[in-house]
């Protein structure tokens, strides 16, 4: 099952230390840079990205739709906010979809439709340790290999059916 990734820009722009530099000289800036950091991502990883921007901040004479390398970019409609088109894109997509907010309002709606969330900053992290481990030649493939012990493992330390798929969908990243 492929994974889709769908990004509150401003919001993982904002909480971005990097990033948010960036956005305060310029909001053109802070979209620059997030989609030549998720291009490099997509470079490695090979997830399907959007990345939806409120469409008030939206650059002059821009297309609602668009596609630059590799990444596709959504600006909402004027009067609609990203929030209620991320919610959408996620109910849309249901488990194939991870969220990525710090917005508790997002976070909730969305998995409350199935799909998986993650904050901002841990993503952020996440790609760094993928542009980290690319760099260094590092494969982080699990090989699923069994390994012996003797630690007993029974129901009672068992993760929960939803908390199971969501690791999986992080570890992905």
């Amino acid at each position: 099952m492929s994974l889709h990734i769908i990004i509150d820009g401003y919001n993982l722009i904002r909480q971005s230390t990097t990033l948010s530099d960036l956005d305060r000289q310029d909001i053109q800036l802070g979209r620059e840079a997030l989609i030549n950091m998720l291009a490099a991502y997509k470079k490695i990883k090979h997830h399907k990205i959007t990345v939806v921007f409120d469409g008030t901040n939206a650059p002059f004479l821009f297309q609602r739709r668009d596609k630059i390398k590799g990444v596709d970019i959504r600006f909402s409609r004027i009067g609609e906010s990203a929030d209620t088109v991320i919610i959408k894109m996620a109910a849309k997509e249901r488990e194939k979809a991870l969220v990525v907010s710090s917005d508790l309002e997002i976070v909730n709606a969305v998995a409350s439709q199935g799909a998986f969330t993650i904050s901002s900053p841990m993503f952020e992290e996440k790609i760094a340790m993928a542009e980290y481990m690319s760099a260094k030649g590092i494969d982080g493939e699990d090989k699923g290999g069994w390994i012996p012990t003797t630690k007993k493992k029974g129901p009672s330390r068992r993760l929960s059916k939803r908390e199971r798929k969501s690791r999986l969908k992080i570890k992905k990243l």
